[in-house]
């Protein structure tokens, strides 16, 4: 039998220095076993004072043991998907690219340019189905505007929307040639944890925002010093109490969209149609574990 708080339709992400929910209600927590194993931790889910209940995820587990090339992104994904998760608030630290946009400053992005190394899982479609999603704006429009309208709740720091965000692999932060040369691409924030994770929420049908939290300057900035561990563990402790702060200004914004299914638009049934691969040609395993995920859509 389903345990009464399920479906869970919103969840939190959260990214260094966001290891837990304040203020709200411990419920539950689960940890279900994917056909692509284990998410980065147990899932807590929470409930607010108006009874929403909300899912958490640290995304490189509870004391941050998981580097971001370690970071089981597609188990993440679908436990999520599994609890019935349809939208995900992906909180993450970054460096800017950018003078206007400060230390401390919270950032939407609106794009990504994905600058890993191919050494990440970034796809439930493999191993005899293929699939293409959608991707030219890899963020909720939806969701953007419900947190943009509560940006006033930051304090300390400015909040910026419509900015490109560049995913590295990581875990060395850059040198400053890359720093330059990724201001030239047109990148205004640096990270190491967008990608897979947004395009896996894609194809997983999930509405995501990821929220920006600035710690620095990356290395590109003439007489500024090098971006540093210390530097970033200082920052990331004063992001932290407006991350808090922001989340309960937004999250009832978030269940009114869900709820009322905008933020599903143009995502709900999207996959169902985007598999290539002939039917009497797809895996059997392959149906098998993406059942899990969609159900129904290419079983034959």
């Amino acid at each position: 039998m389903a345990a009464s708080y399920l479906p869970v339709k919103i969840a939190v992400i959260g990214g260094s220095g966001l290891y837990n929910l304040e203020g709200l209600e411990f419920v539950a927590e689960v940890n279900p076993e994917t056909p692509w194993g284990k998410a980065s931790d147990a899932i807590t889910i929470a409930r607010t004072a108006t009874g929403v209940h909300v899912a958490f995820l640290a995304r490189h587990g509870r004391g941050h043991y998981l580097t971001p090339s370690e970071v089981p992104s597609r188990a993440n994904i679908a436990a999520l998907k599994s609890i019935g998760v349809e939208a995900i608030l992906a909180f993450s630290a970054v460096g800017s690219l950018r003078e206007e946009l400060k230390p401390r400053d919270f950032v939407l992005p609106s794009q990504i340019i994905d600058r890993t190394k191919g050494i990440r899982p970034s796809t439930f479609f493999e191993d005899g189905l293929v699939a293409h999603a959608m991707f030219a704006d890899p963020f909720s429009d939806v969701l953007e505007q419900v947190i943009w309208e509560q940006r006033g709740v930051i304090e300390g720091g400015e909040f910026h929307r419509q900015k490109t965000l560049i995913c590295m692999e990581g875990p060395q932060f850059s040198t400053r040639a890359e720093s330059h040369m990724y201001r030239s691409f047109g990148g205004d924030l640096i990270n190491m944890s967008a990608l897979p994770e947004a395009k896996l929420a894609r194809e997983a049908e999930i509405a995501y925002q990821m929220i920006c939290m600035s710690t620095d300057y990356d290395c590109w900035k003439e007489h500024e010093e090098a971006v540093t561990v210390e530097a970033v563990v200082a920052n990331l402790k004063a992001n932290t109490s407006n991350a808090q702060r922001l989340l309960s200004a937004i999250l009832p914004g978030v269940h009114a969209v869900v709820e009322n299914g905008k933020a599903l638009e143009g995502l709900k049934g999207s996959m169902r149609f985007a598999c290539m691969t002939a039917p009497e040609k797809r895996s059997k395993e392959a149906v098998g574990k993406l059942e899990y995920l969609l159900p129904g859509y290419y079983t034959v």
